[in-house]
Parts: structure tokens; sequence; C-alpha cells
């Protein structure tokens, strides 16, 4: 049953960008960037894939260009933590907490982000962005914290687009080799999706396992 949850939403992923474009990418990663559990290491690699031609023409679509990529997936970036930095801004500590139980985040990843943002500022917010997981959720603990909200939204388009960039170019390096990879593994059609569906199930797992005592 998890298996075929995820793989349907391995391929709803492809399917947005592919139809959607940038658009697409603006729009998953500013859900991503909304604390909902949808990560950029599927995300972006995709997108990034989809910059090689022949990869691009099986959906039907001309190739997407790497930087307009990265710069897409930072703006989805900057759109969905406003929405999470707005949670915390106006609901506080306790209803950042509430928030994140309804999109598998869990109270002692957010508690260990606010020390973090406590211990060493505005900074976190540029480097968090930098780093897998931790990135989706710093924006909950900086908008309890009321950090000035141009700061944040800067730091975090500047932090978000080397992040995106660099997934992306992984996705033109894994698509770039794909037939090759394919071939190794035995002509295996459906390699890409097997990929994104392993980087999604890493994610939900952590995102389920039960709190520490």
């Amino acid at each position: 049953m998890l298996t075929h949850l995820l793989t349907s939403v391995s391929l709803w992923i492809e399917s947005v960008i592919a139809h959607g474009g940038y658009g697409g990418i603006v729009l998953l990663m500013a859900i991503e960037s909304a604390c909902i559990p949808l990560p950029s290491e599927v995300i972006m690699p995709f997108a990034g894939a989809l910059t090689l031609e022949w990869i691009a023409a099986q959906n039907h679509r001309p190739p997407l260009n790497l930087f307009l990529v990265a710069l897409a997936g930072a703006i989805g970036c900057v759109l969905g933590s406003a929405l999470a930095y707005g949670v915390g801004a106006t609901g506080g500590r306790e209803a950042a907490f509430r928030y994140g139980r309804y999109v598998l985040l869990r109270r002692r990843d957010l508690e260990h982000a606010e020390r973090w943002f406590a211990r060493k500022g505005a900074v976190v917010v540029f480097v968090s962005r930098l780093l897998p997981v931790v990135r989706t959720f710093i924006s909950l603990p900086a908008g309890v914290a009321r950090m000035p909200l141009v700061p944040f939204l800067t730091l975090t388009f500047l932090g978000s687009l080397p992040w995106c960039l660099a997934l992306a170019w992984l996705g033109v390096l894994v698509g770039g080799n794909l037939e090759r990879i394919k071939a190794a593994f035995h002509g295996a059609d459906a390699l890409m999706v097997v990929i994104l569906l392993a980087l999604l199930l890493f994610w939900i797992r952590h995102h389920l396992r039960g709190e520490e005592a």
C-alpha cells in the first residue's frame, strides 16, 4: 500500500513538472517549503533531467533551461517559506507545533530547529537552506522569533538557489547517463521512478518515526 502511494506521488511530481514546466516547479517547491513532505530531493533532479533534449521530447515539450529551473525552484522556496513563516509569526510557538503535526513534522525536530535558530540567529536561515530535511521547517521558528521578513525572504532565496541548482545538476548527470544505467540494470524502463521512489521513501520514513521519549 505504501509503495503504491509513493509510486503515485513520484509519478504525480513527474507529471506536474512535465506538463507545468517552470510553473510546476514553483508550485511543487512552494509546497515543499510550506513544510509539506514533498522533498526537493525528488522534485529538482527530475526538473534538471528535463533540461536534456531527449528526455524533454519524451514528455512532448521543449527542454528546460538549467538556470531557470534552479531559479523557479528558489522562487517556490520563497513562496512556501513565507507561508510557513506566517504560521509561526501569527500563531506563535504552539501554532507551529500544531501545524507541524499535520504535515508529519515531529515536535522534537521543530524544537531542535528553534534552539539552533536561537543560537545562530539569521545566518541559520541561509545555512539551513543548504541542508536536507531541516531546510523545510526552519521557517516556522523564524516566524515565531519574528525575524524581519525582508531579510528572511532574501536569505531564503540566496540559500535555496544553490541547493536547487545542485539538485537540478544531479538530475542532468543521472539523465545524461540514464541509458547506460538502464543497460546495466537490464533495461529497467522504470529506473528513474525507482530512484525518485527511494528518495521519497527515505523522506517519509524519517517523518513517520515515533517521537523519542
